[in-house]
């Protein structure tokens, strides 16, 4: 199984528990987040939890004290504390950004980049994150980029779908179907 299989299974396992418990799927993301921070954060508490010399047990007796102290929700505690049993740490930033992406899929949310060959401005920005959002019936945020070399017209990418409805797309188009029918 790869890292990320595995760290699939733990962000789904955790968003189920999570709705099957009514519990604040935000916060959960939330202490997920301080706490893959402060893992960060501190180099040797990363290397103590990261190092498979390091026993399971000693593992867990840190994550033990940590949660304590930080006053995270019992199932995230619950899951640090899973994750140390089993030795699982170093997925841990795979497992926090596979939550988000769960996340934001329960809550009907998608991310948009639209890239445009000028900037536009926000009522524009706005106007084409309403037509996406009725599109796919999600809501949508919005990232927008400039890339010149499009010549005009825009480019969406909405999840893993790409609407390219760029001036050069649009010639190249053009060019294949005039050399298809010489």
């Amino acid at each position: 199984m790869t890292k990320r299989t595995a760290a699939t299974r733990y962000a789904r396992a955790l968003l189920d528990v999570a709705i099957k418990e009514k519990a604040d799927v935000s916060k959960i993301e939330h202490d997920l987040t301080d706490f893959v921070a402060m893992l960060h954060r501190t180099p040797t508490l990363s290397k103590a939890l990261l190092n498979p010399v390091v026993p399971a047990a000693r593992k867990r007796a840190a994550v033990d004290a940590i949660v304590a102290k930080a006053a995270l929700m019992p199932i995230v505690a619950k899951t640090l504390v899973l994750l140390a049993d089993r030795d699982r740490f170093a997925l841990l930033d795979d497992i926090l950004d596979t939550y988000r992406d769960r996340l934001m899929e329960h809550n009907k949310v998608v991310r948009a980049r639209v890239t445009t060959a000028a900037p536009i401005g926000a009522d524009q920005a706005t106007h084409i994150e309403q037509s996406l959002a009725r599109a796919t019936e999600r809501t949508v945020v919005l990232t927008t980029a400039v890339d010149p070399s499009i010549v005009g017209g825009l480019i969406a990418r909405v999840g893993g779908t790409v609407f390219d409805g760029s001036v050069t797309n649009q010639l190249q188009r053009l060019k294949q179907r005039l050399e298809e029918s010489i």
